[in-house]
């Protein structure tokens, strides 16, 4: 027990959170030697500030005494970064948190394909059923979504995975004796029951504000993929989405209507690239399907490539030749007037990658695969380019997921 003691003491140490906490962890090797350490040693760790340092020599243990019997009051359980069950997944971003507390079931997130959610606390009609259908039909597909217990898409994501009867994890921003925001009673225990309730925050703590930004790094941090559903250009949502990427995570946007102010942040994201464009579930399972073989239960022909679909369509046995001839020739597309676009023109209408892949595709039909290889721009990149432009008319898809300019560039 005096082991978890001085974890919960290091925690709670003033001007010591995000790396500073960590440099000293690591110069220190466990929390008791922390705890033993003398001025002249804090301050040969180097950069830490004054505060820091003081608060490290006030050695009393009876604030974790108070803290470890608040989790025996409300039932909450606390894992440390050295356990076992802590998750190597969340172990390995920038900034892990020392000490989780925990409510409900303990998951072995290294194994589950954890899909987080955010969005806007604002968030309108659209966004709410969208939250809430991507999390039922995730849930019910066994993927299991992470999100947070904030009003909007938070709550909707939660409501929609209790809806079919799966478990959710809501990572919080204060104590998990602390109901935030208090009308959210309800599903506080019905995810305790069914799921887990995480929060790097001891009992007692208050939601502050500057709690938010840093509780996001979990979320995305626990999690393989990170939706985001509905954001304004400037919102914690992005800042989600940017924990995501600096921690090697997949990204997705659910797009939404143009002009709309809260769906300028996910179109935005759409557009540069940093995420990928999705319309259901599956969409994101797909990305999943072969690190957790026989987990998810994917639509039946949603990652089949594309030959083995056609294959499957075919029916090569079943139909004949004249009837299949007659199918291909229908299918073909047909012909059209050439449009020219101006390259100059590009400069204005497209973004770097987009010029970038139309003027690869002007060679000729390509797959995805070759215009990585061409550009040598990331595939999600790549793919978010080909949506815009498909969008805006200047490429188009063809059979064997190849794509063709559907203008002819002007380049004088």
């Amino acid at each position: 027990m005096s082991n978890l003691k001085h974890w919960i003491w290091l925690t709670l140490r003033k001007g010591l959170a995000g790396q500073n906490a960590m440099r000293v962890l690591e110069r220190f090797g466990t929390p008791e030697l922390v705890h033993a350490a003398d001025e002249e040693a804090y301050r040969m760790v180097g950069g830490l500030p004054d505060t820091a340092i003081r608060s490290l020599m006030n050695k009393s243990l009876d604030q974790a005494d108070v803290v470890l019997g608040d989790c025996e009051r409300y039932g909450i359980q606390l894992l440390t970064l050295q356990d076992a069950a802590y998750s190597e997944r969340l172990k390995a971003i920038a900034q892990p948190p020392l000490v989780l507390y925990w409510k409900g079931r303990q998951f072995a997130f290294d194994n589950e394909a954890a899909i987080g959610m955010v969005g806007s606390r604002q968030a309108t009609p659209y966004g709410v059923q969208a939250a809430m259908k991507l999390s039922a039909d995730l849930t019910r597909k066994g993927a299991l979504v992470v999100t947070g217990m904030a009003q909007g898409i938070d709550a909707s994501a939660v409501r929609g995975a209790l809806k079919v009867g799966g478990p959710v994890v809501s990572v919080l921003a204060g104590g998990i004796d602390r109901v935030y925001p208090a009308y959210h009673k309800d599903l506080y225990e019905d995810v305790a029951a069914v799921g887990a309730l995480v929060s790097e925050y001891p009992p007692g703590t208050d939601h502050a504000g500057g709690h938010f930004p840093v509780r996001n790094r979990i979320i995305s941090g626990l999690s393989v993929g990170v939706i985001a559903v509905e954001s304004a250009r400037a919102s914690g949502t992005l800042l989600t989405v940017n924990h995501a990427l600096d921690q090697n995570r997949e990204v997705f946007a659910v797009p939404g209507p143009i002009g709309a102010p809260q769906s300028e942040g996910v179109n935005r994201l759409i557009q540069e690239g940093c995420a990928k464009l999705i319309m259901e579930a599956d969409d994101v399972l797909c990305e999943f399907a072969d690190r957790f073989p026989g987990r998810l239960r994917l639509g039946q022909s949603a990652c089949l490539p594309q030959t083995a679909a056609e294959q499957r369509l075919e029916g090569a046995a079943a139909i004949a030749p004249e009837a299949r001839e007659a199918r291909r020739a229908k299918e073909k597309p047909p012909k059209e007037d050439v449009v020219y676009l101006r390259w100059a023109d590009c400069k204005e209408k497209l973004t770097d990658d987009q010029r970038a892949v139309l003027l690869a595709l002007d060679g000729g039909t390509l797959q995805a695969d070759d215009l990585v290889e061409r550009t040598q721009i990331p595939a999600r990149r790549v793919l978010s380019a080909l949506t815009v432009l498909q969008i805006q008319g200047y490429a188009a898809e063809e059979s064997g997921k190849r794509f063709r300019a559907a203008v002819k560039l002007k380049m004088e």
